[in-house]
């Protein structure tokens, strides 16, 4: 078996350009949730997250990861692992993954086989990520032969895949090929979840709007972290939607797409496809879902250049986090590449090849 690879140092063929000027020492990384647009057919948004993970590596972001959704009319993304065999498959040097695989609506041993052949067809550039959630309705958790008490046996779950990694399964069943290789694990989480990823000793993705409970997520997590095989110090990633345009109205039109479809769940129970923004724009929305909206633009970081410094510097401090995994989803296609590039140069990641 390979040695221990952590987060905080990957291998010389993949490693990223740290942050310079206003976030030093700071990695960047992309999160595409595959979100369908309306009118638009749903094998475009997958092929979209192919085309934007290019570009990501093209721009020096450190990773770049995809989602698992069942059942939701706005997310193409239903097969995390398959889609992140077409997106290694189209880069080079990036680093590929799950944001996440959701273990609970999955066996261990299937998922241990699926990220190990991912791992020996694109040695050295795949991760693992895990999360705890179970299927968002009845339905679904029917489908998939699961029940909302998963979730509470995350972290015997999470025990059991790593073990098949170190061959030591509490099965006795060996998971080839992940038994001749290590995939860097990590976990999805906040609350109870951080200290599940501390004790695993494994890194910690968090994210939410409200910044105080993510500070002490990680406050928590670093206070109770065990150093492991898997990684020998905390390491923290903080995930959310970031947006930069040449003005800040521009900058919050690009979220609001995502924010309307958030607050259309909230109180119709259906997760949409994305909207254009002047469309939603000119809706008449009850008093209950418009201010679900505004919330949700309050979560994220949006502005020109100088605002997000100043917005992202606030969030990296509050959770001494060493990565941020940007999530940004929304209708405008051009805008939101338009985003990450800005957002590159900011970070100052461009590679000298790059734009």
């Amino acid at each position: 078996m390979t040695g221990p690879v952590g987060p905080a140092s990957p291998s010389p063929a993949t490693a990223p350009a740290l942050g310079t000027g206003p976030f030093p020492g700071v990695r960047f990384s992309v999160l595409d949730r595959s979100r369908v647009r309306e009118g638009r057919p749903v094998g475009e948004a997958l092929r979209d997250t192919v085309e934007l993970a290019r570009e990501a590596e093209r721009l020096g972001f450190h990773r770049f990861w995809v989602s698992e959704h069942h059942g939701v009319p706005g997310v193409a993304g239903s097969a995390p692992t398959v889609l992140a065999a077409a997106v290694a498959s189209a880069t080079s040097r990036i680093r590929v993954g799950t944001g996440g695989v959701m273990l609970p609506n999955h066996q261990p041993l299937v998922v241990a086989e699926q990220f190990g052949v991912l791992e020996a067809l694109y040695p050295g550039r795949i991760d693992m990520g895990l999360g705890r959630s179970v299927g968002f309705t009845d339905g679904v958790r029917k489908a998939l032969g699961r029940g909302k008490e998963e979730a509470d046996a995350f972290a015997e779950r999470l025990a059991e895949l790593l073990g098949y990694f170190d061959g030591a399964a509490p099965s006795g069943v060996r998971a080839r090929p992940a038994d001749a290789v290590r995939v860097p694990a990590f976990v999805l989480a906040t609350g109870a979840g951080a200290r599940t990823a501390a004790a695993a000793g494994l890194p910690l993705v968090i994210g939410g709007p409200r910044r105080e409970r993510l500070a002490e997520a990680a406050r928590t997590y670093r206070e109770e972290f065990r150093p492991g095989p898997w990684a020998a110090e905390p390491y923290v990633v903080v995930s959310g939607e970031v947006a930069l345009a040449r003005d800040e109205d521009s900058a919050r039109r690009l979220l609001l797409p995502e924010a309307w479809a958030m607050s259309h769940a909230r109180t119709h129970g259906t997760f949409p496809p994305l909207e254009a923004a002047a469309r939603i724009e000119a809706m008449e929305l009850p008093e209950r879902q418009r201010g679900l909206l505004e919330q949700g633009l309050d979560g994220g970081v949006y502005g020109t250049e100088e605002q997000v410094v100043e917005r992202l510097g606030r969030l990296i401090e509050a959770t001494g986090a060493q990565e941020v995994l940007v999530t940004t989803s929304t209708y405008d296609r051009a805008g939101l590449l338009d985003s990450y590039r800005r957002l590159a140069r900011l970070a100052g990641i461009v590679p000298a090849d790059g734009s």
